[in-house]
């Protein structure tokens, strides 16, 4: 028998409250009493994504929440800029393409932010854009773009700003409203800490503008419905019922800590998992711009990247995540967002130690620990 740990950069584990949460009996969606669920939620999911703006909830993945910015922001033919430093980032152009999108990219090389500067240049070399696509935490590489100097270019723009925070929201202050980012997307199983199957969307009164111009085909997720629908405590169409009420419980819990206590503690779980990684000589993948939701460390040459996530996993019952696309057995990714804490990093740690010291890697053993623990006893 073994006991599972999950430090993937979602589905994140679940805290009791939430598991107990949606273990209640359902209630049906077109009730006053989900309205009141609702409106809470509704409250409080400004609150977490610092807006005064309406954030929408959709019955989707965060990808859904992607589609339903670029359908509901842009018609065929428009044109729009997307930063890919990542898979996430190519998954904007990719959405876009699909219905017609003219797309200018930025390619970042795997592992760097971009550049604020590069974002301005191709904006004035390009004055048809009307949307920037970009991310917060690029899951991929766990490289976290610096969004407030990213919206200062945007300021007197005629573009609008979108951000993809589907890993970063509830992990790495995103101030919305005060920085000037037109459009948040995000997805309920990371820094919020539920299961998968919610998204969301908050839209800025510049962002509406589009969504009332689109000529994009839309139905399922037509902001003009949802927002029809939420403006009378309502969803458009049949409600995520049980991750709702579970996603009430999740805010309860956020507001009880306070916004800049969960930043502190996200930040001080990343700095014990680097200065893990670097005691024990590994190189950390994105040294320069390291989110606090991932970090991404490169695989020890001569390793296979693969089997120690496959043996931290299968034999032990570790769960982190492996590289994805070209970075494919080349790194590993450990997560610390949402409901994982500091003991939940010990233990990934040993885990870690003892697999590497398994497949031949040369070490101090319990040095990497010996770091951590260094950093939470500060």
């Amino acid at each position: 028998m073994k006991k599972e740990y999950l430090l993937t950069p979602g589905p994140t584990p679940l805290p009791p409250q939430i598991s107990l949460a949606m273990a209640q009996p359902i209630i049906h969606h077109r009730t006053p009493q989900f309205q009141e669920i609702l409106k809470e939620v509704s409250v409080n999911l400004k609150w977490v994504f610092q807006t005064v703006n309406d954030v929408f909830i959709l019955s989707a993945s965060g990808t859904g929440a992607m589609e339903c910015a670029v359908i509901n922001l842009l018609s065929r033919g428009d044109t729009a800029l997307v930063v890919q430093g990542g898979k996430f980032g190519e998954r904007w152009t990719e959405i876009a393409r699909a219905y017609g999108i003219i797309v200018e990219v930025i390619d970042v090389e795997w592992g760097k932010a971009v550049s604020a500067e590069e974002i301005a240049k191709r904006l004035k070399a390009c004055p048809q854009i009307k949307a920037v696509f970009t991310t917060l935490c690029e899951t991929s590489t766990g490289v976290d773009n610096d969004i407030n100097k990213i919206a200062q270019v945007l300021k007197n723009s005629a573009a609008v700003l979108v951000v993809d925070a589907i890993s970063g929201l509830g992990a790495v202050d995103l101030k919305t409203d005060l920085w000037g980012v037109d459009v948040v997307v995000s997805g309920s199983q990371k820094g919020l800490m539920l299961p998968p199957g919610l998204g969301f969307i908050s839209v800025s009164p510049k962002a509406w503008k589009l969504v009332e111009a689109s000529q994009s085909p839309r139905y399922y997720l037509d902001l003009r419905k949802a927002k029809k629908a939420l403006d009378k405590s309502d969803t458009a169409f049949t409600s995520g019922i049980t991750l709702i009420i579970a996603l009430r419980e999740a805010l309860k819990m956020m507001q009880l800590d306070g916004l800049e206590n969960i930043f502190a503690r996200h930040k001080k779980m990343a700095d014990a998992v680097r200065a893990a990684a670097l005691a024990l000589g590994l190189e950390l993948f994105a040294p320069s711009a390291a989110s606090n939701a991932v970090t991404a460390v490169k695989v020890p040459a001569g390793l296979d990247g693969e089997k120690l996530v496959k043996t931290m996993r299968d034999v032990y019952g570790v769960t982190i995540a492996g590289g994805q696309d070209e970075l494919k057995g080349k790194v590993f990714r450990i997560a610390h967002m949402g409901f994982i804490a500091e003991f939940d990093i010990i233990t990934g740690l040993v885990c870690l130690e003892k697999v590497l010291y398994q497949m031949g890697y040369k070490f101090t053993i319990g040095a990497g620990v010996k770091a951590a623990e260094e950093v939470f006893l500060k």
